[in-house]
């Protein structure tokens, strides 16, 4: 029996729905690759799972409700696909039942939300940062510089970068904490 014989398949797509459909898992995409590997625990896995649930969500996507969630509806496909790569490959460390790993998804689904909002919050934050902080950020965080070369280039003491980086790192917390309460007020 062939693939498309064994799920059922949504009527073809209208040019918007199609365009609705990528625009869709383009902006879910990060959320989803993390939701995935939280639940396989390996990239490169992950990512091969990814490929599937959204082959899977083009082929199912005619049922998916437009305004509704898009990621919740997601994560389940995705959910439906990490369970079957763990049966075909035997990699599933433990052996959960349906019940407890459907409670595990839901809650890394939750988790994944918020893993997004805060990074949304995070961006905003460090982009309120003054420039020579936002620089420092940057060096270390995104460049992958290490401090000490950072502060020799700067003509600074480590100890001294090491302690304005610690500052910049409490300020972010706090700024992404009172981002996360206004959301959810």
């Amino acid at each position: 029996m062939d693939d498309s014989s064994r799920h059922e398949l949504s009527p073809p797509l209208s040019s918007e729905r199609q365009e609705e459909f990528v625009a869709l898992l383009n902006g879910a995409h990060a959320l989803l690759l993390r939701y995935v590997l939280s639940l396989v625990g390996n990239r490169h896995d992950a990512e091969d799972v990814l490929q599937r649930a959204s082959v899977a969500m083009w082929r199912r996507f005619g049922t998916f409700e437009p305004g509704t969630d898009f990621i919740a509806w997601a994560t389940t496909v995705a959910f439906y696909e990490v369970r079957n790569f763990q049966r075909v490959t035997g990699r599933s460390r433990l052996a959960f039942d349906d019940e407890l790993m459907q409670t595990l998804a839901a809650e890394r689904a939750m988790q994944v939300r918020q893993w997004s909002a805060r990074a949304e919050a995070l961006e905003v934050c460090v982009e309120k940062l003054d420039p020579a902080s936002r620089d420092l950020v940057e060096a270390i965080y995104t460049q992958g510089q290490a401090i000490d070369a950072v502060a020799r280039q700067q003509g600074r003491a480590a100890q001294t970068m090491y302690n304005k980086l610690n500052f910049i790192r409490r300020a972010l917390a706090e700024c992404v904490q009172r981002r996360m309460a206004e959301a959810a007020s």
